[in-house]
């Protein structure tokens, strides 16, 4: 499976149901995204919610006509392109459409459905080139300061490039898992009971790993793929993800049994996924060999697929995700052990098992809670920032900087939420 380019996106506003009805039938051919409002207020609140390309407003709409419409699309969204259709003639309102609303077209009811396709055809491939003009400054900005660098003393530049490209390095890391963990969440929106598993999956592998004093190469694709291991529910229904396993029919047990494979094949293009792909296809194998897909037993399994099948089935003990009835921690470790020998690696397990025998470990200070208010460049995250829906908003690591405090406050603010953040000591932050 590879990855899509995001659909152009139309957002038509309208109070006729059958002008909308109509804008969707002609525009279904093209392969965009059609998004409709009844009114402005819908309007607005989806510009808010979706990302948007083109706006087409009518001119009378109930609450805020189309020229006050278009005038707050091009305060809020600059880069939508604002496009009026009108039924009647009334120059003075369609001046002050251009004017106010800084219109890209203006188009009369009826319309000609050719030409209307055509001009947002146009309306796209013109916001195509100025994206791409926009690439090229960047490029050409970017070029000329590598040029102007070159003027420094050839000893000091090496040492500068060799610095810069060690924080490019680190970014690309960290921007990779955070990836990683946004797109985890998102797919884990599909139901409640799955929000944070992903997560709590990786962090118990890795104490797991540990545990069993693996080295840092053993268990190198063992964090993604935990991210990671249940990428192939993507491919399930909802009514498949919302029942128990217990209370699947044939039909859908089989289904489910196939998302080990959906997820190693959405990751076939990835050259960097070739060695988490094994581990994600393997997740659902028993050390007994009555696991599937492909009915591995005992060391052909791989040992990070191992390792992930004592984390995910605690996990998915402790949610209900197995019968329907959460356990409690204690109820849910006692049927992991049971299951020692048979449906897991004993050695995994006794790592498992150690977690929780042994003196339990000092805690790991959480940072400073701190409030949007108080927070300024120079901060680190200490644990990842969610958004109360579970999405992932920024990754523990992440370097604040004065645009990204900006951004929290406004967010704050937009939600009317009370947040805290966890954050690094500057003190720590500084070593």
């Amino acid at each position: 499976m590879t990855a899509s380019v995001p659909a152009w996106t139309l957002l038509a506003g309208d109070d006729e149901p059958n002008i909308l009805a109509a804008l969707k039938r002609l525009f279904r051919a093209t392969g965009w995204r059609i998004l409709t409002a009844g009114h402005a207020e819908e309007a607005l609140a989806l510009l808010a919610s979706e990302p948007v390309d083109a706006v087409l407003s009518d001119m009378r709409m109930p609450g805020m006509d189309g020229v006050r419409f278009l005038e707050r699309v091009s305060l809020g969204w600059p880069r939508a392109a604002r496009l009026l259709l009108t039924g009647q003639a009334d120059l003075p309102s369609t001046i002050a459409a251009i004017n106010r609303g800084r219109l890209h077209r203006y188009i009369t009811k009826p319309w000609n459905d050719d030409e209307l396709v055509l001009t947002l055809r146009q309306v796209a491939a013109g916001q195509q080139l100025e994206a791409e003009k926009r690439a090229l400054e960047q490029l050409t900005q970017q070029q000329n300061d590598e040029l102007k660098a070159l003027n420094a003393d050839l000893e000091a530049r090496v040492a500068l490039r060799t610095q810069e490209l060690a924080g490019a390095n680190n970014r690309l890391k960290r921007n990779y898992l955070t990836s990683i963990k946004a797109f985890t969440a998102l797919i884990e929106l599909r139901g409640s009971a799955q929000v944070g598993h992903a997560r709590q999956v990786a962090d118990l592998a890795r104490q797991i790993a540990q545990a069993m004093a693996l080295d840092a190469d053993t268990v190198h694709d063992l964090p993604i793929a935990a991210l990671l291991h249940d990428i192939g529910h993507i491919g399930l229904s909802d009514a498949v993800l919302a029942r128990p396993l217990s209370r699947l029919d044939l039909d859908e047990l089989r289904r489910y049994r196939l998302h080990p494979v959906l997820g190693e094949q959405a990751l076939l293009a990835s050259d960097d996924m070739q060695g988490v792909a094994p581990l994600i296809r393997a997740h659902h194998e028993r050390w007994d060999g009555q696991g599937f897909p492909d009915g591995l037993r005992g060391a052909a399994i791989p040992l990070g697929a191992r390792i992930l099948a004592v984390a995910d089935a605690f996990e998915d003990l402790r949610s209900g995700r197995i019968d329907g009835q959460a356990l409690s921690p204690l109820d849910a470790r006692r049927t992991v052990l049971a299951g020692r020998a048979s449906q897991f690696d004993p050695s995994v397990v006794d790592a498992f098992a150690s977690l929780f025998s042994a003196v339990p470990p000092k805690p790991t200070p959480a940072g400073l809670q701190l409030r949007p208010a108080e927070l300024h460049a120079g901060h680190v995250l200490a644990k990842d920032f969610m958004s109360p829906e579970g999405v992932l908003l920024l990754s523990a690591g992440q370097r604040l900087t004065d645009d990204l405090v900006g951004r929290i406050r406004a967010f704050e603010r937009r939600h009317r939420l009370a947040l805290t953040l966890a954050v690094q000591p500057l003190q720590e932050v500084d070593q």
